[in-house]
């Protein structure tokens, strides 16, 4: 039976990928012919004519593609992430090898590997934004040899990517120097990079990965922001499946909801103000970079609450309460924050006013009423 079900549910899955992604082939001076790539648009995709969506591309798109897509879309139903667009590169047979190969001596790609740089470069991500609504934040993503060609988007003069991962590279030999230099140079725009590898790999590839990991950690920093993981106990295959996960939590970090870790290391130590500040600065830069335009998670709102509430005697509550009632006037939440700071300051038939309010907001919700009618009880017997 067990197995039943779990065939259902490959079958169903495997179906909805197939229905939201295509198969096109892009015209390509510089590879002299076409190449085939995949294509996955998000369901809300044709539902909203003006939304933007970032893209990733994908190497090794034959097997990484569709778990690429499976991760994205359980990343965006849990609101852990953007929907995206993804785009996967066909590289069949030993396509990967041609494409992706470097001179041993100046670890820069061979002449045809760099005809398929300049493919993405130039041409594969001019046909996606011509044909596509694409917002700033571009992402690539390779494995073993094509995790090593991913960093040739990163260490050029204006990376066209902000995000890298790099599962498990066969780096180039001067790689890790190219890196560091890169980082170096590193002012203004920000970057996210995510590498992994384990003992499952050879010897010599893992030090290498472990001799780029010791160079980029040292580099860690807002603009250049780094992840190793240590996946010695998987497998080659295993690893893959564990890497993309991770990677995206890491990657899409801002937009998901304030974390336990994001608030201790962020908002904690802030004022009122700097607290208001750092959650509507999150969601400008959400909206930016993914083109989620997304209001001010209630979630969030919570978290913050206790520094509203408890620092500097609660000043800032009214200031609160009413970016809130802006983002949700049908919520009685903004009419809750700006009632409690009139009853904080005595003025009871304000908060009276401001808590009857948000109370006849609640309809069809009698226990969240009835807790919130302890509010107007509560001001009632001070009047």
């Amino acid at each position: 039976m067990k197995k039943i079900i779990f065939l259902l549910c490959l079958i169903t899955t495997t179906s909805m990928l197939s229905q939201k992604s295509f198969s096109h082939f892009i015209d390509s001076y510089e590879l002299e012919g076409k190449r085939e790539v995949f294509i996955y648009l998000p369901p809300s995709y044709e539902e909203d004519s003006e939304r933007l969506y970032p893209l990733t591309v994908v190497l090794d798109a034959d097997y990484l593609f569709d778990l690429f897509v499976g991760n994205s879309i359980l990343f965006s139903q849990r609101d852990k992430a953007p929907e995206q667009i993804i785009v996967g590169i066909r590289q069949i047979e030993d396509q990967r090898y041609v494409d992706c190969a470097y001179d041993q001596i100046t670890s820069y790609p061979k002449e045809k590997s760099e005809s398929f740089y300049r493919f993405i470069r130039s041409e594969l991500t001019n046909y996606i934004e011509e044909n596509y609504r694409i917002s700033p934040f571009k992402t690539i993503v390779g494995n073993t040899l094509t995790g090593n060609f991913a960093n040739y988007f990163f260490i050029e003069d204006n990376p066209n990517f902000n995000a890298f991962i790099s599962i498990n590279p066969s780096f180039a030999p001067d790689m890790a120097a190219l890196l560091t230099n890169t980082t170096n140079k590193i002012k203004n725009n920000s970057y996210h990079y995510y590498l992994s590898s384990g003992t499952y790999n050879s010897k010599k590839r893992h030090n290498a990965i472990l001799n780029v990991n010791t160079n980029l950690s040292a580099k860690n920093s807002k603009v250049f922001k780094y992840k190793y993981d240590d996946l010695s106990g998987a497998t080659t295959t295993s690893s893959i499946g564990q890497s993309i996960p991770n990677a995206l939590a890491f990657i899409f970090e801002i937009y998901a909801s304030i974390s336990k870790k994001e608030f201790n290391s962020n908002i904690k130590a802030l004022s009122p103000p700097d607290a208001i500040a750092y959650l509507e600065n999150k969601y400008v830069e959400i909206e930016y970079l993914f083109g989620s335009n997304l209001k001010i998670r209630e979630r969030d709102i919570y978290a913050i609450e206790p520094i509203i509430i408890d620092k500097e005697n609660g000043e800032y509550l009214r200031d609160f309460g009413e970016m809130i009632y802006k983002l949700y006037p049908e919520s009685p939440l903004g009419d809750y924050y700006i009632g409690l700071d009139f009853e904080l300051r005595g003025k009871y038939k304000q908060a009276l006013k401001s808590y009857k309010q948000g109370y006849v907001k609640f309809e069809n919700r009698p226990i969240d009423a009835e807790n919130f009618y302890q509010n107007i009880e509560r001001v009632v017997k001070k009047i």
